[in-house]
């Protein structure tokens, strides 16, 4: 058994340092405007925050509609406290420079170095963002985890939706600079740190959710009455998974912030947190491998590989009377469609990636392959006595 796991391990620690140097690689070869790193990234934002979103619908059975608005909250948390302040008169011009003249990333840099400081500073203000979104989470929670199903769905909704009207309300122009952009706020160029954070976080996911705490989820999910009868207290979990998937989402909002370069409340429409749910539901609920991949694939068909739709012309076949601005939408409509025709509990469904098993399947065809060797061994012995 200690073998195993320590093979597990071992095979677990070199995918992480492959999958690291395959990033360092295309870091160095691509440039950071190059539409594979911003796949990359966009990407890696929106498999946390889907995690986090199946965290509450797939592990809880709480279905919630307030991505969105929770990532708007992180969203503007990190870009108001990151701005530098030498920048915030141009960007609140009509609003005096603002009310908050303070930059996390600048008061780290101070003492710690332009490097070291800007990445604490992001890093804490990322938290910050994340905790933000969460204090909101609990307020709300307060009232609307008293509901259910359809019911619950619509209140996180509208929740979503007032906040998206709220920042853009004139009177609060000097926090949130009303209607107009931010931006001037740091970001990581590279890749390579998105997947690294991100992963780090989404562990963080994988550690709660295979927790007692992510049992006691578990159980309310299957059966309410039966996890209260077994002691779980529901108001309790119910809304701690809210707040912990609600932080997870406002980190995902900063870091979006940080991916788009400029921020308005606009930008976090209904449609984004529809964007997450399908991925969710394509990948499986229930399962956060599922989740992670299929970000990727639809964020890598929707901005790269299937763009040419739009354009005139998709693999080398020039057609402008077909490949026109709105295709590539009706495509991925016909895709998702099949997906969920053939895959109904999802690609992955409520199954996980899992080493051990890789290498236990790898081992039973290894076996499999030894053993005609050996009966065609043993029966050529037998004619040869």
């Amino acid at each position: 058994m200690r073998n195993d796991n320590r093979r597990t391990y071992i095979v677990a620690a070199c995918l992480l340092f492959l999958l690291l140097a395959l990033m360092t690689a295309i870091d160095m070869a691509l440039p950071s405007y190059h539409i594979a790193i911003k796949v990359i990234k966009k990407a890696s934002v929106y498999a946390l925050v889907a995690v986090s979103m199946n965290l509450l619908n797939g592990f809880t059975g709480l279905f919630s509609l307030g991505q969105a608005g929770f990532m708007l909250l992180g969203a503007y948390a990190y870009a108001i406290i990151s701005i530098p302040v030498d920048k915030r008169a141009g960007v609140y011009q009509y609003f005096d420079g603002g009310l908050v003249q303070f930059s996390l990333p600048e008061f780290f840099s101070g003492f710690l170095g332009d490097t070291a400081g800007t990445t604490v500073g992001i890093l804490l203000a990322l938290l910050l963002g994340g905790i933000i979104a969460a204090i909101f989470a609990y307020l709300i929670g307060l009232p609307v985890l008293r509901l259910k199903s359809d019911y619950l769905a619509i209140a996180t909704l509208g929740f979503a939706e007032i906040l998206r009207a709220l920042f853009q309300w004139k009177n609060l122009g000097p926090l949130t600079n009303g209607s107009n952009l931010l931006k001037s706020y740091p970001d990581f160029e590279n890749a390579t740190s998105y997947v690294i954070l991100i992963g780090l976080f989404i562990a963080v996911i994988v550690l709660l959710v295979n927790s007692s705490y992510g049992r006691a989820f578990k159980a309310i999910r299957d059966d309410e009455v039966a996890a209260e009868a077994m002691g779980i207290n529901l108001a309790k979990h119910k809304r701690l998974a809210f707040v912990i998937s609600s932080f997870f989402a406002g980190i995902g909002g900063g870091m979006l912030a940080m991916y788009m370069g400029t921020l308005q409340a606009l930008s976090f429409k209904s449609t984004m947190t529809y964007e997450i749910l399908l991925v969710v539901v394509i990948g499986g609920i229930g399962s956060i491998t599922g989740s992670v991949i299929t970000s990727f694939i639809y964020i890598a068909s929707l901005e790269w590989l299937l763009r040419g739709l739009d354009s005139g012309t998709f693999l080398g076949i020039s057609a402008p009377g077909i490949f026109k601005n709105g295709f590539r939408m009706a495509v991925v409509s016909i895709i998702i469609m099949v997906v969920v025709l053939f895959f109904r509990k999802g690609i992955m469904g409520d199954r996980e990636f899992s080493v051990s098993r890789m290498l236990k399947k790898m081992d039973g065809l290894r076996v499999r392959r030894k053993k005609p060797r050996a009966s065609g061994t043993a029966g050529g012995d037998g004619a040869n006595d």
